[in-house]
């Protein structure tokens, strides 16, 4: 694991890196997979919500109004490798035209095989004809595919305002955050969470461990779990990881469970009884939600926090019968005073359905990008820019936090670009 005293910001390329624009052409790596309606029977695709095409604008106004020529390109949804009518970029280009007039957006990216192989080959037809390169999809950010690790090695590179603002916030968490500094972290599959949980240990006061990942941990503990999610292969991982962390780490007090034989919402259902257990959960029974008890305790864990990071729902959301763990965790996070940072799909839909998006500090596009961005320290994408030719080689001193990145930039020579 890299250092955690050096701010992964360190040594990116900012937009000012880049020099003058004018006349250049830009690539634009923007993550603009967003949800899609289709009308039934029309085959027509409607964009259901349009937040990460506007929050790209920052970084396009910044480019075209210094005279840059910008083309975005993005991925929408999985065709692998294959064109598919129904993953076109049609509907996002219609509303980039109006967002942005005069940006192109390119086809969607997954339809050449050579966007996941990373291949060379499209890499060199991407960059064809452009001067500049401009990364600013955090959400991909730790794939190496060709639009995210390629062009750097062709074109000067920067990160946009976006990528920008995500590394220096979970920057932040990473180097010296204010205390006490409380995580929060759910979800269905532990194998998924383990890595980023032993790293989190090593930084906060307490972590909260919710969803179906927590009934592992649970097993690990010794206590019963019923028929409830579990991964018998990190069962003794997750009993390390609970040695390790001592009372840093927390379990749920209670469970809402769903007998066996009941159904969830949208699976026939919802059918069945639904009790609350303390402690485990008998046989018969599916823990589904943190109980009342739990919920209680944890916001009262997050309330005097000063710095909060929150990835992941503490029971299956879809079912309102297993959505009130949930959203007590959400209102707490919104009610604290602290710095609080909320990342992952399932989470930021939490809040967005509860309308406390505005009260939290920082809303993270990048679920996966997040959470290994604070695992490792670093991801593919922007090491991948420190490598550019016009990367800064000013060095920082190795106890900065990522929050000084404005006075170093505000510091910076601005290189002539030499296009036009």
């Amino acid at each position: 694991m890299p250092d955690a005293l050096v701010s992964p910001v360190e040594g990116i390329p900012l937009l000012e890196d880049l020099g003058d624009p004018s006349g250049c052409r830009v690539l634009l790596r923007v993550d603009f997979n967003v949800p899609l309606d289709v009308w039934p029977g029309s085959g027509v695709a409607r964009i259901a919500d349009d937040f990460r095409l506007r929050a790209a604008l920052p970084t396009i106004e910044w480019l075209t109004r210094r005279g840059a020529k910008v083309s975005a390109c993005t991925h929408l949804g999985r065709p692998r490798g294959k064109p598919t009518p129904e993953l076109g970029v049609a509907p996002l280009r219609e509303r980039l035209g109006k967002l942005a007039p005069g940006v192109e957006l390119l086809e969607n990216l997954r339809f050449d095989p050579g966007e996941e192989a990373n291949s060379p080959d499209f890499v060199e037809r991407l960059v064809a004809g452009f001067d500049l390169y401009v990364n600013d999809a955090f959400g991909v950010s730790h794939r190496e595919h060709a639009s995210v690790v390629g062009p750097p090695k062709w074109l000067p590179s920067a990160a946009g305002r976006l990528l920008q603002r995500e590394v220096e916030v979970l920057g932040c968490l990473l180097g010296s955050p204010e205390r006490p500094f409380v995580a929060l972290v759910g979800g269905s599959k532990v194998a998924d969470k383990l890595g980023v949980i032993r790293s989190l240990l090593e930084r906060v006061d307490t972590l909260l461990v919710g969803g179906g990942m927590a009934f592992t941990f649970l097993a690990a503990a010794g206590q019963e779990v019923g028929a409830s999610l579990l991964e018998k292969d990190r069962i003794e991982e997750c009993r390390s990881v609970i040695a390790e962390a001592g009372d840093r780490l927390v379990l749920p007090l209670d469970t809402v469970a769903l007998e066996a034989s009941g159904s969830l919402a949208g699976s026939g259902g919802p059918s069945g009884e639904v009790r609350v257990f303390e402690g485990g959960v008998p046989d018969g029974w599916r823990g589904l939600d943190i109980g009342p008890r739990t919920s209680d305790a944890y916001a009262a864990t997050i309330a005097p926090a000063a710095t909060v990071l929150w990835n992941g729902p503490m029971g299956v959301c879809e079912d309102g019968r297993f959505r009130e763990g949930t959203r007590k965790v959400a209102e707490a996070v919104a009610s604290s005073r602290a710095f609080s940072v909320v990342g992952g799909g399932d989470s930021v839909a939490a809040l967005d359905g509860l309308h406390l998006s505005d009260r939290v500090s920082y809303v993270s596009t990048g679920g996966g990008a997040s959470l290994e961005l604070l695992e490792y320290g670093d991801l593919p994408g922007l090491a991948a820019l420190r490598a550019a030719s016009n990367a800064p080689k000013v060095k920082r001193s190795r106890s900065a936090a990522a929050g000084d990145l404005a006075a170093l930039s505000d510091s910076r020579h601005l290189p002539s670009s030499g296009c036009g």
